[in-house]
């Protein structure tokens, strides 16, 4: 068979990259010496490897504190702070005529047919308006003086349903100054913490009409107006609906401003924040003002430099402790994961920029590929590249804004491709954490000077790690981990049973079992192994992390979202996948089809076949062992969203509920 002939463009492109490559051979040579005088990177590999947590007792079990703390856990970023009210407070007072809250102008609305049928609304955003500290301040103390006024008592939950945004953090700041604790869940939530007060949005409110029925103890509907006009026909004539505007009216009447305030005490509970729910029924997790305190001081001394010239992206639903980064001064731009990018996840960015580099042309993608290769051998040589930053990645980095100095990542850990493509992309250092709901989202971060990959970095000044017996050992000690610290929270609100299980006291020290299995490396260091609910063992003895494979299949173009599911009674794992449009189309046109209905062309036997060795052949490059990669696969049209009940607000998967709804689909690929 005669290879194919290399076209114009293609000998043009090798030209140009042979050029080139001839060309930085020699500036590597002529600016060798002034260029390591520069960066450095001796000072960079010592500062990367040094020791940055280490054992107490010297025990490989734990416990574990970051060796940089100068003394005792930290419990508060400020010591005249006890509570989020003596936080924010303090904050009003430092920077109050400062830009504190930013929302993005709504331009316009449409509704976007897409290939399967179904309508999806694309929003145009416009710029930024900002609210000062001051004006966050007032309108929270009129909402909080108005939900007196209208029957709203200290120290009753209060619960807040609603999307990302600026009023939310105002809802909650009003919730914490007159002491009303704040359940997030809605009806599961609403009923277990007996609210009678709900604020929501105008865009949630038709949810509110289908089970408000249930809900026997609610009087209360305040929502956040986005300028339409809710229609309140479908709600019983008891419940109360108000906007979020007239409740601060009704706060801010001269005999309801100077209702005297029950002000919060460090153990009080400020939040109940409902967990995803991603292994059962959810949780409700008793935080008190005192973890909260905790959690958000041990963060805000590890992120370099936080202070008053930093924005920070709020788009992740309830980013509780990330989000009080505001008592530095920062400002908070609102935003959401379909309006902040097209890609969703750091890992859907990933994929997004190289389907532009390939649609760019040969030569397009070759100066792409050339310039990535060489500034990744930079990077793990010691050395940055101002120029080719400049050059090649102002572009990329203009996807984002252009001004972006670090990003954090806080889910899973992300996989080395992608936490490096970041890093050279976007010109800026990526940092990985570790926390959960249960520690108040703090737990572990990677430094700036860390030049490794794969780990979530060492604990944070709060906490301290222990790890709990697990059968592996090698190369270090392994167990489930364990977190320690004030930013341990109170546990599950009348879950006395489940509580006694997942908190446990050691030493005098307050710990959750996390389920997760980690080792520390040698400088200290958390890697994440496995979800001990993640492993699952094969009918023929091997253990499969699905989460693992997840994270490595997810990279394949074909795969927006995927699903592997592993049974004991049979030798291999199947998966649910939700395919990439574009690249599915594509693929199509490569086996000559002409349908381009993508609900279609799931359901075909030919396209099933093609994307199931494509995809196993992308894990057998990533050096996935064969039993881990799937023999069977279901495709499926549509994306996971969190309305599924299928994954989480951060895009979680939640596999109950997953392995529920494919139910029959599982059982017939396992035929």
């Amino acid at each position: 068979m005669q290879a194919p002939t290399a076209t114009m463009s293609d000998l043009l492109a090798q030209a140009a990259i042979g050029v080139l490559k001839l060309f930085m051979c020699v500036y590597d040579i002529v600016t060798f010496i002034p260029y390591y005088a520069l960066c450095r990177p001796d000072k960079k590999f010592k500062e990367s490897k040094r020791t940055k947590a280490k054992s107490v007792t010297g025990d490989p079990g734990g416990p574990y504190r970051a060796t940089d703390n100068p003394g005792d856990l930290t419990t508060s970023l400020f010591e005249d702070c006890e509570t989020l009210d003596d936080l924010f407070l303090r904050a009003v007072q430092s920077y109050g005529p400062r830009d504190c809250l930013g929302t993005r102008e709504l331009l316009n609305e449409e509704d976007e047919m897409q290939p399967n049928g179904k309508s999806f609304k694309k929003v145009i955003m416009g710029n930024y308006n900002w609210i000062t500290f001051e004006e966050v301040y007032t309108k929270a103390t009129n909402f909080g003086s108005g939900l007196l006024g209208i029957g709203q008592k200290p120290r009753k939950n209060c619960l807040i349903f609603a999307e990302t945004k600026a009023e939310w953090m105002i809802a909650a700041q009003a919730c914490i100054k007159y002491n009303f604790p704040g359940p997030d869940a809605i009806l599961h939530g609403v009923n277990q913490s007996e609210v009678t007060h709900v604020i929501t949005s105008t865009s949630l409110l038709p949810k509110f009409k289908e089970i408000i029925k249930d809900m026997p103890l609610v009087t209360h509907l305040i929502y956040i107006g986005d300028g339409k006009t809710p229609s309140f026909s479908d709600f019983p004539q008891h419940i109360k609906l108000l906007s979020m505007t007239e409740v601060e009216q009704i706060g801010a009447m001269p005999d309801n401003i100077k209702t005297p305030v029950t002000k919060p005490k460090k153990e009080d509970i400020a939040v109940i924040m409902y967990t995803s729910g991603s292994t059962g029924v959810p949780k409700g997790v008793l935080i008190s003002h005192s973890n909260l305190m905790c959690g958000m001081s041990g963060q805000c001394q590890k992120i370099v430099g936080l202070g008053t010239d930093d924005v920070y992206v709020g788009y992740l639903p309830l980013a509780h402790v990330l989000e009080l980064s505001a008592a530095n001064g920062t400002k908070i731009g609102y935003s959401s994961p379909l309006t902040l990018t097209d890609q969703v996840i750091m890992d859907r960015l990933y994929k997004g920029v190289w389907d532009k580099v390939n649609d760019s042309g040969p030569l397009g993608k070759a100066l792409f590929k050339f310039a990535y290769d060489y500034k990744m051998k930079k990077i793990e040589a010691g050395y940055s590249t101002p120029i080719l930053n400049k050059i090649i990645y102002k572009k990329i980095r203009a996807i984002l804004g252009g001004e972006i100095r670090m990003m954090l990542s806080g889910g899973a850990p992300l996989s080395d491709t992608t936490l490096r493509f970041m890093n050279i992309c976007f010109c800026c250092p990526v940092l990985q954490g570790y926390g959960l709901t249960e520690t108040c989202g703090a737990g572990t971060i990677t430094e700036v000077s860390d030049l490794s990959l794969g780990r979530v970095g060492a604990p944070l000044f709060c906490n301290e790690f222990r790890l709990r017996d697990w059968p592996e050992d090698k190369p270090y000690p392994r167990g489930e981990i364990l977190v320690g610290g004030g930013n341990v929270t109170m546990g599950y609100y009348k879950m006395e049973e489940k509580t006694k299980e997942d908190f446990i006291d050691i030493d005098g020290m307050r710990y959750f079992c996390t389920g997760d299995i980690g080792m520390f490396e040698e400088d200290g260091c958390l890697r994440i192994i496995d979800r001990k609910k993640d492993l699952v063992k094969l009918q023929t003895g091997e253990y499969v992390a699905l989460g693992q494979v997840e994270s490595i299949l997810t990279m394949s173009p074909l795969v927006d979202q995927i699903c592997v599911y592993g049974d004991s009674r049979h030798s291999y794992t199947v998966a649910m996948i939700v395919v990439n449009h574009k690249h599915l189309k594509s693929l199509a046109e490569e086996l000559t089809m002409t349908e381009d209905n993508v609900v279609e062309l799931c359901k075909n036997s030919q396209i099933v076949k093609e994307v199931l060795k494509r995809v196993a052949k992308h894990g057998v490059d990533a050096k996935l062992d064969k039993f881990c990669i799937p023999q069977k696969i279901h495709l499926c049209a549509d994306m996971w969203m969190p309305d599924s009940g299928l994954v989480t607000d951060s895009f979680k998967l939640k596999r109950k509920s997953l392995d529920e709804h494919f139910k029959t689909v599982i059982a017939n690929m396992y035929k």
